[in-house]
């Protein structure tokens, strides 16, 4: 069993940056593949960024490649998404989640173990 907290979200500036952090219970966090979703209001809930368990594959989709960058601390038990040059259609809940595969995949079946979220507005 794993748990996952997000923190760091919060009001900013379109243009501006914001770093993420996703805190996991448990002894096992180094063997897992984990992942950043997103969902908008009224909107399905989407791939942001993936990373494996040990930190060498890292998965992004078009729309944030080049301004998300995804990190595994397994020392820590953390995972972050640094969020550079941020547009308001950003703008949504962000959770974090986690599943025992040695690859990323984008698909939100394949993830187990899901946080509450943290909530990123982003102004224009």
């Amino acid at each position: 069993q794993v748990q996952l907290v997000e923190s760091g979200g919060g009001l900013v500036q379109a243009g501006t940056s914001l770093r993420l952090s996703c805190t996991a219970s448990g002894s096992t966090f180094g063997s897992y593949t984990m992942a950043w979703f997103r969902q908008a209001p009224g909107k399905e809930r989407s791939f942001v960024a993936g990373i494996n368990w040990n930190g060498k594959n890292k998965l992004y989709p078009d729309h944030v490649r080049g301004r998300f960058i995804i990190s595994k601390n397994n020392a820590n038990n953390t995972l972050d998404l640094q969020m550079n040059s941020l547009k308001p259609e950003d703008t949504a809940l962000y959770c974090c989640a986690a599943n025992r595969f040695s690859v990323v995949d984008m698909r939100e079946r394949s993830y187990i173990y899901w946080g509450r979220g943290t909530q990123v507005t982003v102004s224009s």
